[in-house]
């Protein structure tokens, strides 16, 4: 795990400095002016994904070392790649960014906070006992909030710069996302081989759920197609890069609690795609 415990916090600072580079002060202000979209996908994300991933925990009757992975991916805020995939499926880009921007700052809270209460609910004793709900948030201030500051001032500097660039930047995030889990295949492939049969399952029902029920769901409250489709890739997509650093600081070399990350990470890049190509039809 050397590599990737080396790596993944640098490849998250990196992909959260860019996702701060393609905000503006005007993509929070749209919270304030359409805020009905914004909290449906809030909603979605940070209550209704837990939930779901709960619920099917218990109805699989996923093991616990397994369980307490699916709900750190769940936890997680969307990721880069939801905002690459809601452009191609043609809904709405500011809106995407605008809820991962939103999510990923609100995830120093709610990230450690679901995954301190599903370690409760699953009695799990194989955490790291001086990792604290504490030192986590302000981890994860430094590696997630900090490098979106940063980036917001570098986009106000160099606009013109940033704006010409945006699609290499958004490159390179999905780039470094790639790199942090085939690291970790490359590194646990006798592991994962043995635990992706088992994790790959609840990975994939919880991804095609999550998506499916959110379609529906702003189907009924969103304010338009393109919305709807926003909200729906936003739920289904999660930021794995920042799962697995959360993982590391929790327990350390032991992957097992990782493979459902890695397997959800594998299984919603081939979904998602798929989903969207389906969208794309119905224009």
């Amino acid at each position: 795990m050397g590599i990737v415990t080396t790596i993944a916090p640098i490849a998250l600072a990196l992909i959260m400095l860019a996702l701060g580079a393609s905000l503006t002060t005007k993509d929070f202000a749209r919270v304030v002016q359409n805020p009905k979209d914004f909290f449906l996908g809030i909603i979605c994300q940070l209550i209704l994904l837990p939930v779901i991933a709960y619920l099917l925990i218990i109805i699989l009757r996923t093991p616990v070392e397994l369980a307490l992975g699916v709900m750190l991916i769940a936890a997680a805020p969307g990721g880069v790649t939801s905002n690459v995939l809601t452009k191609f499926a043609n809904g709405d880009v500011a809106l995407s960014i605008t809820l991962t921007a939103i999510t990923s700052l609100i995830s120093i809270v709610s990230v450690p906070y679901v995954v301190f209460l599903s370690i409760e609910l699953f009695d799990i004793t194989y955490v790291k006992k001086e990792v604290s709900m504490l030192s986590i948030s302000l981890k994860m201030f430094f590696v997630v909030t900090v490098p979106v500051i940063v980036g917001m001032i570098i986009r106000k500097f160099a606009n013109n710069f940033i704006i010409n660039n945006m699609k290499i930047i958004n490159k390179i995030s999905i780039s470094l996302f790639i790199i942090v889990f085939i690291a970790i295949y490359i590194e646990e492939w006798n592991s994962i081989v043995m635990f992706i049969t088992r994790a790959g399952l609840v990975a994939f029902i919880l991804n095609v759920t999550m998506m499916v029920v959110a379609f529906y769901i702003a189907k009924l409250f969103a304010t338009g197609v393109a919305q709807r489709r926003c909200i729906s890739l936003e739920a289904g997509l999660q930021n794995g890069t920042l799962a697995v650093f959360v993982g590391l600081q929790l327990f350390g070399e032991n992957m097992t609690y990782m493979v459902p990350t890695a397997a959800y990470a594998l299984i919603m890049m081939v979904t998602s795609v798929i989903f969207v190509l389906i969208l794309r039809k119905q224009t």
